[in-house]
């Protein structure tokens, strides 16, 4: 397994960060068309990736491969809770924001 390598992570919570503000809304005021259904894809994608790999490395701690260390272990599990979380919050605002829209007056 690959180790962790925290300036390669923090590169690319950067890389996030700009594609969200490139990204983020139009002058219409929404993304374009297909883009939020792409973009969700890879969202739900990513967490589903940090899950895998967290398990994987579990699997192979628990094992006693030589390769995982218990500092490696811990990182992918708690990258995969926080990811977790995040996509969790994300569908609680989708559900919020659709039910507040089934509830307006026309």
């Amino acid at each position: 397994m690959e180790s962790i390598n925290s300036t390669q992570l923090l590169e690319q919570m950067r890389a996030a960060t700009a594609l969200a503000k490139n990204n983020s809304v139009s002058t219409a005021g929404e993304l374009p068309e297909g883009e939020f259904a792409t973009l969700f894809r890879q969202a739900i994608d990513s967490v589903n990736q940090f899950q895998q790999q967290s398990s994987e490395l579990q699997t192979a701690f628990v094992r006693g491969d030589s390769n995982v260390d218990l500092a490696e272990v811990m990182i992918a599990s708690q990258k995969s809770t926080v990811s977790f979380q995040a996509a969790l919050q994300v569908r609680n605002r989708l559900v919020s924001a659709y039910q507040e829209i089934m509830t307006m007056q026309i």
